[in-house]
């Protein structure tokens, strides 16, 4: 392992006793012993769970569990960890799982930002089209949400995306009707959807933000001009934009494919390796 990182063996153990706490030896020793005893639970003998995980007898095993367990291997209760002062642990059958932060799981952030930076993302290589092809009507009929008509260019399907949001924050935030100016397909072109996007994502995230931090969420905005009255909870109302902007960008993908134009995946798993 040193050798891989191009570091001495002394300088490798130094920095992984200092990231994790634990020494190389120990690190890889404990989580043999988890693993051990995970085996243990499953009813395997002592003796082969000793010698394939590594030790030169079950006597020694025994020994090494009693001292980390405070029992014997025979003895092994339904918990297998052990303490540690990084976190990381066996995950069964093969894994290992780190102990995180829970307070900053914030799942609602992390789609929010994600969309957010997925949607820029998209709008940057749909720049890379003519003009003809990003107003292309690739798909005549389709249409996401019935109230936003048509949508079968990529244009229409982006500017879709950016509009949602212009139009969610105009009603909650009490302010007029937008003007479509700024996200109309047929007169924007995709590098001024991208300065409009950056402000109109900007906005939206600090609202959303906002209002978790006020515990204001479970408010309800109700519209009196719909025939009848319709209500809206605002965390309904991110839900429902973050849903149709999912779907938004992977019709965007679909028609990008067509005219030749690749795209990375839509994964917020690869986006937060990325961050």
């Amino acid at each position: 392992m040193a050798r891989s990182t191009y570091v001495s063996e002394f300088h490798f153990s130094r920095e992984v006793r200092r990231l994790s706490g634990e020494s190389p030896a120990a690190l890889r020793r404990r989580i043999m012993l988890e693993r051990a005893a995970w085996r243990l639970q499953r009813g395997e003998a002592v003796a082969t769970v000793a010698a394939d995980e590594g030790w030169s007898s079950a006597e020694v095993f025994s020994r090494a569990f009693r001292r980390s367990f405070g029992i014997p291997p025979s003895r092994v209760g339904a918990e297998f960890r052990l303490p540690a002062p990084n976190g990381l642990h066996f995950h069964p059958p093969h894994s290992l799982w780190l102990d995180g932060n829970t307070a900053s799981a914030d799942i609602p952030a992390l789609m929010i930002a994600h969309d957010i930076a997925d949607t820029g993302y998209l709008i940057g290589r749909a720049a890379e089209l003519s003009n003809t092809q990003w107003r292309q009507p690739l798909s005549p009929n389709q249409v996401v949400l019935d109230w936003d008509g048509p949508e079968s260019s990529v244009a229409a399907v982006l500017c879709g995306t950016v509009w949602a949001k212009e139009v969610w924050l105009a009603s909650i935030e009490g302010r007029d009707f937008p003007s479509r100016a700024a996200t109309d397909p047929a007169s924007v072109d995709a590098r001024s959807l991208a300065v409009h996007h950056d402000d109109i994502g900007a906005h939206w995230s600090a609202m959303v933000a906002t209002m978790t931090a006020d515990g204001r969420l479970a408010d309800t905005v109700i519209d009196a001009l719909c025939d009848p009255p319709e209500s809206f909870q605002l965390y309904g109302i991110v839900a429902h934009v973050l849903t149709y902007a999912a779907h938004r960008r992977e019709l965007v993908r679909a028609l990008l494919s067509r005219l030749d134009v690749p795209t990375r995946p839509g994964d917020p798993l690869d986006w937060m390796r990325g961050n």
